[in-house]
């Protein structure tokens, strides 16, 4: 591929940076040619000013913009606070669901739009939300992050969250495909491991269905290992990427991995052969955080490697429109929907 071609579109790496500013060997990362975005943590937030300073910064150092990503799904994965909204667990829609279906449909629009809107008045493009994993109580890092037990109350809620994010200017990502749901472990420190077969993930698996013939813009693929079906984390799987997710379910969206440095993705390989690896079973984008020891080698490995099919699904989620902090703040729909996320505030206590 010629040097136009790759200056026109993303890498396939996103990364993380150490603190609420750019140092200067993490600006050289963010314009190696392997680095199409960056997520946000805690430890990057500071204050508005400088967040939006940030952002700015991450935007503005290669042509065209890296992606900005935050995992911001509400509860206690949230990376920024104050003066953001304070969003309860997913967990919340679902109870509210149960007593009251079309309420909790308008709810959950509001939480998306909400959401994204917060976000996107600081140009952050993606949060990676919603969780659609089945609410099985089997997983405790899932736990109040999953919407409801059914897989029909989760398609509705997913939907109508994804529609009020999409209003606000930003895609989704639904994950953790297939699912997380039927693994007790914790795929950030060990392997996780589901034994079901694919007959009895069906439920699983209708929320992605539904989504996706909704127009689903991204999905996360998780570590999570299913022996019967194949011996690799789902995140290393060409059975579950190209097989499953776009052959049988159809979807033509970004594929994107789980942080690639977590113990679930560590089946006896190097971090940069996992990466590679991940992008050979059909991700478009693999995430590298919490490892910035990792960063320079993989970018090394993965050179100017590119997949012509991954640059227009990558670019589609960048953020739109969006508004400023204090516009938005002080219109009707922000007072409206944080009344709504306010009362849903109760159901999570």
């Amino acid at each position: 591929m010629d040097s136009d071609s790759r200056k026109g579109s993303l890498g396939p790496l996103m990364i993380d940076l150490k603190g609420p500013g750019i140092d200067a060997e993490e600006r050289e990362w963010l314009q190696a040619p392997a680095v199409g975005g960056v997520i946000l943590f805690t430890r990057n937030y500071r204050n508005l000013e400088r967040l939006a300073e940030l952002v700015t910064e991450i935007h503005a150092a290669r042509n065209p913009p890296l992606l900005v990503a935050v995992d911001h799904e509400g509860g206690r994965v949230q990376r920024f606070r104050q003066p953001f909204t304070e969003l309860p667990p997913m967990r919340s829609l679902g109870r509210f669901h149960d007593r009251d279906p079309e309420g909790a449909l308008e709810a959950a629009h509001a939480f998306g739009w909400l959401m994204a809107s917060e976000l996107r008045a600081l140009d952050v493009d993606l949060s990676f939300a919603p969780v659609v994993d089945l609410d099985s109580g089997l997983s405790e890092v899932i736990g109040d992050r999953a919407l409801h037990p059914g897989a029909a109350a989760v398609s509705a809620l997913s939907a109508a969250f994804s529609a009020g994010a999409n209003a606000a200017g930003m895609a989704v990502t639904a994950k953790h495909f297939p699912t997380h749901a039927g693994a007790r472990a914790d795929s950030h420190t060990v392997l996780a491991v589901d034994d079901r077969n694919l007959g009895q993930l069906t439920d699983d698996l209708a929320p992605y269905r539904h989504l996706i013939a909704a127009g689903l813009e991204s999905v996360m693929v998780g570590h999570v290992i299913f022996p019967a079906l194949d011996p690799l984390p789902a995140s290393l799987s060409p059975f579950w990427m190209r097989e499953q997710l776009r052959d049988r379910l159809g979807f033509d969206g970004a594929v994107l991995s789980d942080d690639m440095s977590m113990a679930g993705a560590d089946v006896g390989s190097s971090c940069q052969q996992r990466i590679l690896a991940s992008l050979q079973a059909g991700c478009d984008m693999v995430l590298l955080c919490n490892a910035p020891e990792a960063i320079p080698g993989a970018i090394e490995a993965l050179g100017d490697y590119r997949n012509p099919a991954s640059g227009p699904r990558l670019a589609r989620l960048r953020g739109g429109a969006r508004t400023t902090w204090k516009n938005l703040r002080e219109s009707e729909q922000w007072r409206a929907a944080r009344g709504l996320l306010d009362a849903l505030a109760i159901e999570s206590v």
